[in-house]
């Protein structure tokens, strides 16, 4: 009898707080209902978001122009890439601060949120919270933004019907590691390539750019969130891929409305001819 009660009171917890009984045995805090897709902090440069960076035991990987006031800060741990080292979930090796001078702040992309849709049902929320707390530690004074998700409802995000989820990634290249390596560093004598971070044996997440005309589409939708590019291609099990175009811009923008999307219809299709070109 008492292990009938003891059952239906976890039940009643799980069913309370949303989360699984894996996290509950975790013996931490239960994930939220809702995450929050963006942190924000007052403007710092580039250079100190690197040292604050530093000081909390990331490691900066490179940092990227997006548009006039805008840079990306691209930065990983030994956190971040243990989530990534799972089949298919090499996009989770990375994080990313925008800084934001047309807002005058930084946007820091919440380990939690991205962390949840690009791992998946194999995410592990006390992982990813301890990388934003390591960061919320060093960038004093954050605050959530409005774009937010239900957390359980990410692992299975699309824009709507008929359009792609995390799942749906794209093939760009094949062939051997060092093959699709090689033609993503030597593409336009390598002004495209931006970083290659080693995941594991066989496994990179390389940063890329995209052409000028392309990459400007966040001033259309909102350049607060442009600290989505660069845009990175995983490469593994002998093939390089993409995330969706429409996958990876609609959950980046959260609260992306259809007339938005209108306004970049031709951009998720430039984004796959842009990064599919170094490996023709």
């Amino acid at each position: 009898m008492r292990n009938k009660i003891g059952t239906l009171v976890i039940a009643a917890l799980i069913a309370f707080t949303g989360c699984s009984s894996k996290e509950l045995n975790a013996g931490e805090a239960p994930a939220p209902k809702v995450v929050h897709a963006y942190l924000v902090a007052p403007l710092i440069t580039a250079d100190e978001v690197s040292s604050k960076l530093l000081a909390a035991g990331f490691e900066v990987i490179g940092s990227y122009t997006v548009g006039k006031k805008l840079e990306t800060v691209v930065f990983t741990n030994t956190t971040l890439r243990s989530m990534a080292n799972k089949p298919n979930r090499g996009f989770a090796g990375i994080g990313r601060i925008l800084i934001d001078g047309n807002k005058n702040q930084i946007s820091i992309s919440n380990p939690v949120y991205f962390g949840k849709a690009f791992m998946q049902d194999t995410a592990d929320y006390t992982q990813m919270l301890s990388v934003k707390n390591a960061l919320t530690s060093v960038f004093v004074g954050t605050k959530e933004t409005g774009d937010k998700w239900g957390y359980s409802g990410l692992a299975d995000y699309h824009f709507m019907v008929a359009m792609p989820y995390y799942q749906d990634s794209i093939v760009i290249g094949e062939g051997n590691v060092d093959f699709l390596l090689e033609k993503a560093e030597a593409y336009k004598e390598g002004k495209m390539h931006l970083f290659t971070l080693k995941l594991a044996k066989g496994k990179y997440l390389v940063g890329y750019g995209l052409s000028k005309r392309t990459a400007n589409f966040p001033k259309k939708i909102g350049t607060d969130k442009a600290g989505l590019l660069p845009y990175t291609i995983l490469i593994e099990n002998e093939e390089a891929r993409i995330l969706a175009p429409k996958y990876y811009l609609a959950v980046s923008y959260p609260q992306l409305t259809m007339s938005q999307f209108m306004r970049i219809a031709r951009i998720p299709g430039a984004i796959e001819k842009d990064l599919t070109k170094p490996f023709n």
